[in-house]
């Protein structure tokens, strides 16, 4: 077989012993370590969709000659049915990788992961120029390399390709810029994920200048360095088609002198685990869903006429929030906070959604914390949680029980269930006296 095409299929090669293995029901094959010897064992992974590399040096192979495919070589890497091929745990020399990506246009893979890798050097991707590839999603996760600042024409001669792609991940990986030029590349880009980075609020403007990302409609930058919602506001003017924007895992602080306007087209906002004790405004006109779980909330007071789902999870709220300010809410998660009743005021609004969980909450189980609780039960699905989550922290008599099991008097905690019937009943009697 053309030594191209091992190293296409085979850049996990080492001298320690390994071989593949297949799962035919998955159609997932994984080669550790292979050696020279145990190639053979790749054979197997040709009916995969999903092929992995782990393990290997690949220095070693720099000098190797790689000619051009004959075409029955060709032909062959066009019948194979893999769409993702993973890297893991390897050292790629850089000048290796820019040689044998060409051959990559041959097949059908769609996805390419990096995980765990070290790119050594630089490569000549100059044979590149105008080449497509199939590829339109590049995932690198924990991987170290060459600062991208001064590689302009590196990724200039990828141009054919990088204006293809629609989703890319750079996670895990110590980012701190990437350059205006080469965000400009990636023209039909829908999803980039910059998690766990080291971007800070400074880095954003240059990353989202003019012309950069013009297709973006979701982002990610969990759990980075940003603190300044204003600034992060300011950044994204340019992403006229984000939609999606995960902020998670950030110590964003308020601004009160802020009158940044996002985006008008972002409709899913995730500002969980940020440290908040309020919610930070302005927010997104468009809002449909809101996530700030996981923060130091005591109140919600905000109106969002579009908002359709509310996630406040494990905050401090002492009360639900009054749901007249969501006209169109659909899904309200409340488990975990500090909640010891529902009134029957909010039960009644609560039953019109029709996903509401509230579990872990410390209920007071004498009136309304069971008698709602168990009212809101039967009106909507309270999810997993329920019946095992939704346990009495008081009275002491109730602490322990789970909330359906606490027998509530319907005349103690509802009287109105009682009197109104009685009333109508004595009105009744009295017109049939007279």
């Amino acid at each position: 077989m053309n030594v191209a095409v091992l190293l296409l299929l085979g850049l996990g090669l080492l001298e320690a012993e390994g071989r593949c293995f297949f799962s035919r029901t998955q159609e997932h094959c994984v080669c550790y370590n292979l050696s020279q010897e145990s190639l053979g064992s790749i054979i197997q992974c040709l009916a995969a969709t999903v092929v992995e590399f782990r393990g290997g040096e690949l220095e070693r192979y720099v000098a190797f000659p790689i000619s051009d495919l004959d075409p029955s070589t060709i032909e062959m890497l066009g019948s194979l049915v893999i769409r993702k091929i993973i890297f893991g745990d390897l050292l790629v020399p850089e000048i290796l990788l820019a040689r044998v990506l060409r051959f990559f246009s041959y097949t059908q893979v769609q996805e390419l992961v990096f995980e765990s890798c070290i790119f050594k050097g630089r490569g000549n991707w100059a044979e590149m120029a105008s080449q497509d590839l199939p590829i339109l999603s590049l995932h690198f996760h924990n991987v170290t390399s060459a600062p991208l600042t001064g590689r302009e024409q590196d990724f200039s001669s990828l141009s054919s390709w990088l204006e293809t792609l629609q989703e890319l991940a750079v996670t895990g990986s110590h980012v701190t810029s990437l350059p205006c030029s080469i965000g400009r590349l990636f023209r039909a880009l829908r999803s980039l994920d910059m998690a766990q980075n080291s971007l800070g609020d400074e880095s954003l403007m240059p990353i989202f200048c003019e012309g950069a990302f013009p297709q973006l409609q979701v982002l990610s930058l969990q759990r980075n360095n940003l603190t300044s919602y204003h600034s992060v506001c300011e950044s994204m003017q340019l992403l006229r088609e984000l939609q999606h924007l995960d902020l998670s895992q950030n110590k964003l602080m308020a601004d009160p002198s802020s009158s940044c306007q996002w985006p008008v087209a972002l409709r899913i906002f995730n500002l969980s685990n940020n440290g908040l004790d309020e919610v930070l405004t302005p927010l997104p006109p468009s809002l449909e869903v809101l996530d700030v779980s996981c923060n130091h909330l005591y109140v919600v007071d905000i109106s969002l006429s579009s908002l359709k789902k509310l996630f406040l999870s494990q905050n401090m709220l002492q009360a639900a929030p009054s749901i007249r300010n969501y006209p169109m809410l659909d899904t309200l998660h409340l488990d975990n906070n500090s909640i010891t009743e529902l009134s029957w005021d909010e039960v009644k609004l609560l039953g019109h959604l029709q996903d509401v969980t509230a579990a872990g909450n410390p209920y007071n189980c004498s009136c309304s914390g069971a008698g709602g609780v168990q009212a809101l039960a039967g009106l909507v699905h309270l999810g997993q949680g329920w019946p095992q989550d939704y346990k009495c922290h008081s009275p002491p008599r109730c602490q322990g029980r789970l909330v359906k099991d606490v027998l509530v008097s319907v005349l103690q905690c509802n009287s109105a269930a009682v009197i109104v019937p009685v009333c109508i009943a004595l009105i009744l009697l009295g017109v049939a006296g007279a």
